[in-house]
């Protein structure tokens, strides 16, 4: 939601490649490939950018198959405007836009780092273990989780 007076607005969309990429990094995200960007910000489902007197300081993008499964992703926000409900703002937009046009059936995820599971348990969000399930993952780049030593069998 936009306010009148307010210099920050929300609006729908993605943010070019460079932005995209310096958003995350101004964040603390990691970095992602030029070419992996390009080919992935066109695939988002639903996005917003949040500007501060027109410059790109935050978004948020839903990503998915448009059905059966969807995964909040990239939310950001600059550190020099964090703490001021903007965060929030992002959710809201992205999470009435689920609601609006997401079956009431389809399955959202996302991974909340540090105190963010704060803010995306004031939209309904629920740590998955309470449901007797665990989020998992695996990076591509060879810098997935350790694995655990495969018990040994007695002989």
């Amino acid at each position: 939601m936009n306010y009148p007076n307010d210099p920050y607005e929300v609006s729908v969309g993605v943010p070019s490649v460079e932005v995209f990429r310096r958003l995350r990094t101004d964040a603390g995200l990691s970095d992602k490939a030029p070419e992996a960007v390009a080919v992935a910000l066109p695939n988002t489902w639903h996005g917003v950018v949040l500007r501060y007197q027109g410059e790109p300081i935050g978004m948020g993008r839903i990503i998915g198959d448009g059905g059966t499964a969807f995964q909040v992703v990239d939310m950001c926000v600059h550190p020099a405007h964090q703490g001021r409900g903007l965060g929030k703002r992002i959710m809201a937009a992205l999470t009435e836009e689920l609601e609006r046009r997401a079956p009431a059936t389809a399955y959202v995820s996302l991974i909340a780092d540090g105190p963010a599971r704060f803010l995306y348990e004031k939209f309904g969000f629920a740590d998955t273990a309470a449901h007797d399930s665990i989020g998992m993952y695996r990076a591509m780049d060879g810098n997935s989780a350790p694995q655990s030593p495969t018990p040994s069998r007695p002989r």
